[in-house]
């Protein structure tokens, strides 16, 4: 060998050498020093570092799984400038930290790879013995998130910014509370899970959906006394709703949900103690159909007492009850005080049709508005009206079946200055 094809031979040895981890002792055993790499400032760069020939820097590491990765950033450190027209992004060696405290605390790369709607879907297949209406809402939301480009997100690039900028963006296109709230509803323990799962380090959705978006939802005021009075006289002296008087009438005067109102037989009415035995309700859906229910809470089962007016409406209900061919029986309970023209028990959906057809007959009738009436409108008037009648709070909640006293005495929150005046008078004593 001649010497200078061996003096080519060592400078390439020397070069190989010098551009690899030389932890193996190689280069010292022949006597070759390191030759540090450095980026285009004169900075050196570290193992797993380098700097490509754009200007980009690359950091190649083995996750938890013992796969090899790669992360980029236009910055080395975090104080260097980000260049003229690139997005502004962590520097990669903030990333490298990160990367080695998720390595450190067995935090799954990448989210696991799964994208929002994913996760929602996966939190949703793991509840059981839900709610038809339930399922319903969780169907809503999947398809929510599958229409829109953030379900489409990896979770562990889903910031609390960029959670909170969603659903404010979801009101302004038009989404009302009631369903952001759902979509939260179902996201924020979805992400909980992500975090339990060690997916990602913290839940994005943590924060009380009040503080970012306002509650538009249009308030279910209770009729005042004179309204009331005007709605059941329109209704018992109108040729066509007139068949539906006493049951509209049950509504205002006992603080029924319609639900447990349409669920109830001929054999939950006690006429001999005057009360209401209140243990179920009866919902319809597409799907499913017919259903019996529990109610809610163990607060919903509760005997509600009845006026005598209330036992009087009771009555010329059952005695003008036609008798069905086949008596409809759901879920081994019959004798259901409303049926429908097909001789089924008549749902929550007969009734608040009914409300929404004599409000506009109303309406068009008279100058003066009748407010938009609904069978829920019925149940919080009654509130509303035994809490002005000074009934006790816990007897109150517990004819409302309402598990939280909260709710309850947020019903005096409707009162005006005509029921302040009588406290005033009462307390003292004019």
């Amino acid at each position: 060998m001649t010497k200078r094809l061996w003096y080519g031979k060592m400078i390439s040895l020397y070069r190989s050498l010098s551009l690899v981890n030389l932890k193996s002792g190689i280069g010292k055993e022949f006597g070759i020093l390191s030759v540090k790499r450095r980026d285009s400032r004169g900075r050196v760069l570290r193992n797993g570092e380098i700097q490509t020939a754009d200007g980009r820097y690359r950091y190649k590491y083995i996750d938890a799984f013992g796969d090899i990765r790669y992360v980029y950033s236009w910055r080395l450190d975090k104080n260097d400038r980000i260049p003229a027209g690139k997005k502004m992004e962590a520097s990669l060696r903030e990333k490298e930290k990160q990367i080695a405290a998720d390595i450190f605390d067995k935090i799954i790369p990448e989210g696991g790879g799964l994208t929002v709607t994913e996760l929602a879907e996966k939190y949703i297949s793991l509840k059981m013995g839900v709610r038809p209406t339930t399922e319903a809402g969780y169907r809503t939301v999947v398809n929510i998130l599958k229409k829109d480009r953030f379900g489409r997100e990896r979770i562990d690039k889903v910031k609390i910014s960029d959670a909170k900028a969603w659903l404010i963006q979801l009101q302004k296109n038009g989404r009302g509370f009631s369903t952001i709230r759902t979509i939260r509803g179902i996201l924020r323990p979805a992400f909980q899970m992500a975090v339990d799962d060690d997916l990602i380090r913290k839940n994005p959705f943590g924060f009380e959906l009040a503080t970012v978006i306002y509650n538009d939802s249009v308030t279910r005021e209770a009729l005042a006394r004179e309204q009331e009075r005007k709605f059941l006289k329109f209704v018992e002296e109108d040729s066509h709703f007139k068949k539906y008087y006493e049951g509209i009438y049950i509504l205002f005067n006992t603080g029924l949900r319609i639900s447990e109102f349409v669920g109830l037989t001929k054999s939950d009415i006690d006429f001999k103690n005057m009360k209401i035995n209140v243990d179920h309700q009866l919902q319809r859906h597409a799907k499913i159909g017919y259903q019996i229910i529990e109610p809610k809470t163990e607060s919903g089962t509760r005997q509600i007492p009845m006026t005598k007016e209330v036992a009087e409406c009771f009555r010329k209900i059952i005695k003008s009850r036609k008798n069905p061919k086949v008596e409809p029986i759901i879920d081994g309970y019959v004798g259901f005080l409303y049926l429908d023209k097909n001789g089924m028990p008549m749902v929550a959906l007969h009734w608040e049709k009914y409300f929404q057809h004599i409000c506009t007959k109303y309406n068009k009738i008279y100058r003066v508005q009748m407010p938009k009436v609904t069978p829920h409108v019925c149940r919080h008037t009654f509130c509303s009206k035994m809490a002005a009648a000074r009934m006790n709070p816990k007897t109150l909640q517990y004819i409302m079946g309402h598990s939280d006293i909260s709710v309850t005495l947020n019903t005096y929150t409707h009162f005006g200055f005509e029921e302040a005046s009588d406290e005033v008078r009462r307390i003292s004593g004019d």
